[in-house]
């Protein structure tokens, strides 16, 4: 199990499409919520928290107006981060083995620890060192390491009208060093 995923058991995502580059230690470290009001249901397993919510667990930081979590049989979470009246959600960690961060916004972030999925819906960006994806639905599988990125608030098309954006920086290649 990534670090991500074993950090988000008892909170969210999300996020941040970032499974694969968490930093470890995340996971050892406690988590601290704070928000206006917090719901738990402990019989169902749905944890809900309302109005200014932070997140931090280690380098990991999740912002929003509301986080519902909730957590299967087997003991797998799935988490929901919503912005609230048009504002976003967002999730900051920084990545395994770097000095740099991955951030995510969008008006929800969604997190399944089991098949180490991230969904950012509606004007969704994920930035991670100088690279930059934008679209309306970006989808990150942290167990192959790729990105699903539409114009619309679904995989399927483009049904948003306009582009999805990518920046990508040169990388550097076995005998380069950067000066």
């Amino acid at each position: 199990m990534t670090p991500l995923a074993r950090l988000i058991p008892l909170l969210l995502v999300c996020l941040v499409p970032l499974a694969a580059s968490a930093a470890r230690g995340d996971s050892e470290q406690p988590v601290s919520i704070e928000a206006n009001k917090g719901s738990i249901d402990n019989r169902k397993n749905v944890h809900v928290f309302e109005g200014g919510v932070v997140l931090s667990q280690g380098s990991l930081a999740i912002r929003c107006e509301k986080l519902v979590v909730t957590q299967d049989g087997d003991g797998f979470k799935k988490g929901v981060a919503s912005g609230g009246e048009g504002g976003r959600a967002s999730i900051r960690q920084r990545r395994e083995g770097r000095d740099d961060f991955v951030e995510g916004r969008a008006s929800r972030i969604e997190y399944d620890a089991r098949s180490r999925k991230a969904i950012l819906v509606g004007k969704a960006e994920v930035k991670s060192g100088g690279d930059e994806v934008r679209g309306e639905y970006i989808e990150y599988d942290g167990a192959t390491e790729t990105y699903l990125v539409t114009n619309s608030k679904s995989p399927e098309g483009t049904d948003g009208g306009g582009r999805v954006r990518a920046i990508i920086q040169p990388r550097e290649t076995a005998g380069e060093k950067s000066p």
